[in-house]
């Protein structure tokens, strides 16, 4: 039920940001994605709203390396930026938020219950989110949806949890 996959469109580049990567992989035999989540409204009316590769790794450990190199790309004064990485079946491996040359990575759920908790936060947020809207409050609106977003990013695929999970404890 949460394991819905994510349809991966490959493009050269996410509108206004050029691809941080001097290695240049873009194999698509290489079984991990890094993309860049797409939630603006215009993209989200438009259908493009699926997550934009960025690039393509042959290992988690250098697709998270290609997620921080992102980062520090990235404007300080920009708005966080959702990364997600993906495995070749499109399932959630790993996912956070990239600003100001670092990536803040979301721990993954840890069980079913868990799971059902976060997307049960994360409506919850969208609804107020969507009420702020409606309050003529939009900063108020952008932060909630970016919270739901955040809490979201926490439903890895039931495969990946503990291997997500440990590599975020090396990471450390």
């Amino acid at each position: 039920m949460f394991d819905l996959p994510f349809p991966i469109h490959p493009t050269a580049h996410a509108r206004g940001v050029p691809p941080h990567f001097p290695s240049g992989e873009t194999d698509p035999n290489h079984p991990f994605a890094l993309t860049l989540s797409r939630r603006a409204p215009a993209d989200l009316l438009s259908g493009r709203a699926a997550p934009l590769v960025l690039s393509r790794f042959p290992t988690l450990a250098e697709a998270m390396q290609g997620a921080v190199d992102h980062a520090e790309g990235i404007d300080p004064e920009a708005a966080p930026q959702l990364l997600a990485i993906l495995d070749r079946d499109e399932r959630l491996v790993l996912a956070g938020a990239a600003s100001d040359g670092a990536v803040a990575w979301c721990h993954p759920v840890t069980s079913a219950a868990e799971a059902r908790g976060v997307v049960t936060e994360a409506s919850q947020l969208r609804a107020q989110a969507g009420r702020a809207n409606d309050w003529g409050e939009p900063d108020l609106a952008r932060r909630l949806r970016h919270r739901a977003d955040l809490l979201d990013a926490r439903l890895v695929d039931p495969l990946w949890r503990a291997f997500a999970a440990r590599a975020l404890r090396v990471a450390a």
